[in-house]
């Protein structure tokens, strides 16, 4: 197979030709159709995360095409099109796992982190952790719902119900989970960096009842605030934007330090709170809504050699939408 290999901090991916991965028990080969390019894979490669597998690779908004299964797997799966997303494997045995809180397992396994992901032409997964998708799903337009998708939809369960929404940092996620609710019938107030004027427009296309900077304070009091820019300075801004009892929601794995700021700002019983990961439970509710809502992915197509590209755009902020790589 061909892959693009992470090997150390700071450096660009290299293109290899590997030995095709060999299945274990539990396990499917897969043959990759796409794979998304995540922000979490620029924390990765930015030694932002710390301890990846090395040599590694990275990615885990995947779809792909089952090619074999190993024992304990369903065989009947082979020829069928899955997604594997960031969480690939639980111990099934701790705390949290026992208490139906495998996103916050004590032993787990991710997906272009700790084991090898998608930027390839094959990839292994744990069939446990590989959701059946729709025989007619375009993969393109799918990837990013395995993890922009789901994490954003984990992140409005937990913002609760409330009418108005807003959201900061407008791309991957954010145009996922704007659809859906819009297609809830609600509010949402989109924050995109000072003067990026094609996401506030790319926002008010998807429904949006407003856009504007993130340093601006949005028209109405907030009922809940969801951050998917991984920046802390953002998290006193979207509290002083939410009435009292309201929640702001950190939906990345990483985010720069929180600065200091006034106890007034999280008094009136406003709560922080913080996403870690999915569950396959999230896939299953999510998949349906999002079906539902007829979301609509904005994608950019990349060759898997041109990765480092995808990176790059990426971390610039050129993307409008998600950007997706095709072995």
């Amino acid at each position: 197979m061909h892959a693009m290999i992470f090997e150390k901090a700071g450096q660009p991916l290299v293109l290899r030709e590997l030995p095709t991965p060999i299945r274990q028990d539990g396990e499917l080969l897969i043959r990759v159709e796409a794979c998304g390019v995540c922000r979490t894979d620029l924390h990765i490669l930015d030694g932002e995360l710390a301890n990846p597998k090395l040599p590694l690779i990275p990615g885990h908004e995947i779809v792909g095409v089952v090619e074999s299964a190993g024992s304990g797997a369903d065989a009947a799966r082979i020829g069928r099109r899955v997604g594997i997303p960031w969480l690939g494997h639980t111990c099934g045995c701790c705390h949290f796992c026992l208490r139906d809180m495998e996103n916050l397992c004590d032993h787990p396994e991710f997906t272009g982190y700790t084991r090898d992901g998608g930027y390839a032409t094959h990839v292994v997964a744990d069939a446990s952790y590989s959701f059946d998708l729709l025989e007619d799903a375009d993969p393109v337009a799918t990837a990013p719902l395995l993890c922009a998708g789901l994490i954003g939809w984990r992140s409005l369960k937990m913002a609760g119900n409330g009418k108005s929404i807003g959201i900061y940092g407008f791309g991957a996620a954010a145009h996922i989970i704007a659809q859906i609710c819009v297609h809830q019938g609600r509010d949402v107030f989109a924050f995109t960096s000072p003067g990026d004027n094609e996401a506030e427009q790319f926002a008010l296309q998807l429904g949006a009842a407003w856009a504007g900077s993130s340093l601006d304070p949005p028209p109405v009091p907030l009922d809940a605030a969801i951050i998917f820019a991984p920046v802390g300075g953002l998290v006193p801004l979207a509290l002083a934007a939410t009435r009292k009892g309201g929640r702001v929601v950190c939906g990345g794995i990483h985010m720069s330090d929180i600065p200091a700021m006034p106890y007034s700002l999280l008094w009136g019983e406003r709560q922080l709170l913080s996403v870690t990961n999915l569950t396959r439970r999230d896939a299953l509710e999510f998949f349906p809504a999002a079906r539902t809502a007829h979301v609509q992915t904005r994608t950019q197509r990349y060759r898997l050699a041109d990765a480092n590209r995808a990176i790059a755009d990426l971390r610039g902020g050129h993307l409008t939408g998600a950007a997706v790589l095709e072995p």
